[in-house]
């Protein structure tokens, strides 16, 4: 394990909640699972470091699709273990990274640039769009997810997480008004790797994401929930199908 990646286990450990149990990671094939906090970042596998959000959406891609080792596939981020998973078992990987200052379809240090409400690539070119903790701070997720739609092959799986929230509707914590986006609620950041804590959650999802999905031409639409334990702590994996 590299030693950045342990600087960040260890950040997050917590001596009183620390917990070890035999539970097969969905990542890496490793019996052993860690907790070092209680919550979904603080449960890890200790070979490759991937968290319960990471370990449940290989759990369900590995069970949507078991002709991966035939797919190709686009991932919409450049480096974690859910990358080095995909690239072990997919027949072919695209990953990317919004970039600041880099041309769409463009690359800066071997990590190719691309914008998920404007994807750069073909009509038709995978069979598999993944994506963890992404959509959440897409401005618009509708142009978003006709864009995954569309490169999609017909009966392509796009498989995914964000944060979903117990409620009916998704809420909008911003919204474009004059041609300037505006909040609605206080401002929320996530983390990223590129940009640091800069990155604004722009809604909560809720039980509704299914029929967002289907309004932007997704054949079927539906939440799995995983088959691991991960001490409780597993994400539910949003999973929406091209019609063939």
């Amino acid at each position: 394990m590299g030693s950045s990646r342990l600087l960040r286990l260890l950040y997050t450990l917590r001596p009183a909640e620390f917990g070890l149990a035999r539970e097969r990671c969905a990542v890496c094939g490793s019996g052993w699972l860690l907790r070092l906090a209680r919550s979904e970042l603080g449960v890890r596998c200790p070979r490759c470091g991937a968290s319960a959000v990471t370990q449940s959406l290989a759990g369900v891609i590995r069970a949507e699709l078991p002709g991966l080792g035939s797919a190709a596939v686009y991932e919409m981020s450049a480096q974690g273990p859910l990358v080095a998973f995909l690239r072990r078992h997919a027949a072919l990987l695209t990953t990317s990274e919004l970039l600041d200052g880099v041309e769409l379809g463009e690359s800066r240090d071997g990590v190719l640039c691309q914008n998920v409400e404007r994807l750069t690539f073909a009509d038709a070119s995978f069979d598999l769009c993944t994506s963890s903790e992404v959509f959440e701070h897409v401005e618009d997720d509708a142009a978003g997810f006709r864009e995954v739609h569309r490169v999609l092959r017909p009966g392509g799986r796009f498989l995914f997480t964000v944060p979903l929230h117990d409620s009916a509707d998704t809420v909008e914590r911003t919204a474009l008004r004059d041609g300037r986006r505006v909040e609605l609620l206080p401002p929320m950041y996530h983390a990223d790797r590129y940009r640091g804590a800069t990155v604004l959650v722009q809604r909560d999802y809720g039980r509704d994401i299914v029929g967002r999905l289907r309004n932007a031409g997704f054949a079927d639409a539906r939440v799995e929930q995983p088959a691991q334990h991960l001490f409780g702590h597993a994400r539910p994996v949003v999973v929406a199908v091209r019609g063939g």
